[in-house]
């Protein structure tokens, strides 16, 4: 017999990089990931977590000057009944979409590379809800009445209209807060499981049990993940119409109106995209820093980065196609307010408002052409920041230009924001870094086990030598 002769075979150009670098195995990855949690606090989170929790105490102080003043506080005029209100609401909205995307859509379509991101994008589509809903809740002015705007019997004897857009909106954003999350916890059983045993052999009790408490008796038996996965598909299914909808549904407020600027079919698909380009450009924003201070590089990789980047090459290459189509169906409809409407956005007194818009969210995405720059962290934090910068204006020149120049030039007006306006937009991103940081500190940033699922040692055939056929 002839000994058999071992050729190395070429490198695939095509293989697929790793999604876990560095000499990790299972217990290495459990233990980056829960070190975030278990190690002492650093300071530096403590700096982050006042300043959020000071925004979140002046969020509260600027309801409580609205209530007891009244809208009037506000930069809110006629014509432009719709201020900032209006435009944080949909911001923060937006800024969700993108974890719903990753963990449903990227799961259905079995895109591994989500297990990386996914944990803490989901964390940030809740969050990130709780900050919109304020905002609907508030602008109503007498706050006291709210319950008058649900359907409820009262002494009014009143009902809620249900041809309105704003009343689809609570079904619709109601239905998303309460699906993701469902999607969160079901996801975070397993790794709570992990924490409270962990925290128990340390001989941390009080962490165990309230960890044990959340991981509801999880054990890791055949049967738990079994239910696990069937649970997991079955809120992936329920959450990706709800990707697609719930912005659709928003765009509704400004759709379903007779307003130009404002009634056009293109709104649905372009505020869809919108959401997910700003929702993952705010997962740049807080994976990149993250990934540095935790020390996180081998699970969050570039390889992640660059996907993320591509991701907001398309959407915003989208976003630019709709921003060019309104003009052209301006155009193209011979309605001569639908055309000044448009113009007006670019010419007129709002026109620094439309170039920032387009600068951050055309321009500054064409970037990620480049290899070099979609792999580059501080580059793509930058951009990340612009793209947030941009969609806020987006929403920003939606709202106000197409209000602020009626059909009658004797109702043209101005909007300009308040010190109380600013204040309360401020607030928003206290609320939401606040529990963002302690998401951060006490739950794990990532998930434990599903990035233990797309490493090579979960494949049952690993390690049983090359060229073995099962």
């Amino acid at each position: 017999m002839t000994a058999i002769q071992v050729v190395d075979e070429p490198e695939n150009a095509l293989a697929r990089a790793a999604l876990v670098e560095g000499r990790n195995d299972f217990a290495s990855v459990t233990n980056t990931i829960a070190r975030v949690a278990e190690a002492k606090t650093p300071k530096g989170w403590y700096l982050l977590f006042g300043i959020a929790v000071a925004l979140l105490l002046n969020l509260g102080a600027m309801i409580g000057y609205l209530v007891f003043n009244g809208i009037g506080v506000w930069g809110n005029n006629i014509p432009v009944g719709w201020g900032w209100p209006i435009v944080n609401f949909v911001f923060w909205i937006g800024i969700g979409h993108a974890g719903t995307l990753i963990s449903a859509i990227l799961f259905l379509f079995r895109q591994k590379w989500r297990t990386s991101i996914n944990r803490a994008s989901e964390a940030m589509t809740i969050f990130a809800v709780m900050a919109a809903g304020i905002f609907p809740a508030i602008h109503v002015g007498r706050i006291w009445v709210i319950y008058w705007v649900f359907p409820l019997p009262n002494q009014m004897a009143m009902w809620p209209n249900f041809k309105s857009p704003l009343l689809w909106d609570v079904f619709a954003v109601s239905t998303y807060f309460t699906i993701s999350a469902l999607f969160w916890f079901v996801g975070l059983v397993p790794d709570l499981a992990t924490f409270r045993d962990r925290a128990a052999q340390a001989g941390r009790t009080v962490a165990a049990r309230v960890y044990g408490a959340f991981a509801l008796g999880w054990h890791g038996s055949n049967r738990h993940w079994i239910h696990y996965e069937k649970a997991y598909l079955l809120l992936a299914a329920l959450s990706t119409p709800l990707v697609l909808s719930v912005h659709s549904i928003v765009s509704f407020d400004f759709a379903v109106s007779l307003l130009p600027g404002w009634h056009t079919t293109i709104f649905p698909p372009y505020f869809v995209a919108g959401a997910i380009f700003s929702g993952f450009g705010m997962v740049l924003t807080l994976m990149i820093p993250a990934r540095k201070w935790l020390g996180l590089h081998e699970l969050i990789t570039l390889n992640h980065l660059d996907n993320i980047a591509k991701i907001l090459l398309l959407t915003g290459t989208m976003v630019g196609y709709a921003y060019g189509m309104e003009f052209f169906i301006a155009w193209y409809s011979g309605v001569e307010f639908e055309q000044f409407a448009f113009i007006n956005r670019a010419t007129g007194p709002y026109w620094w408002s439309y170039w920032i818009m387009v600068s951050c969210n055309v321009i500054s995405p064409q970037f990620f052409w480049f290899r070099s720059l979609r792999r580059n962290p501080t580059v793509l934090f930058v951009i990340s920041i612009f793209v947030n910068i941009g969609m806020w204006f987006e929403r920003f020149v939606i709202t106000v230009t197409s209000l602020h120049r009626d059909f009658l030039p004797s109702s043209w007006g101005y909007f300009s924001p308040t010190l109380i306006d600013m204040l309360t937009y401020a607030g928003s991103f206290g609320l939401f870094f606040t529990f963002f940081l302690l998401f951060c500190r006490f739950l794990p940033i990532l998930a434990i086990s599903e990035v233990k699922g797309v490493m090579p040692e979960a494949n049952p055939h690993h390690g049983h030598g090359d060229g073995a056929h099962h």
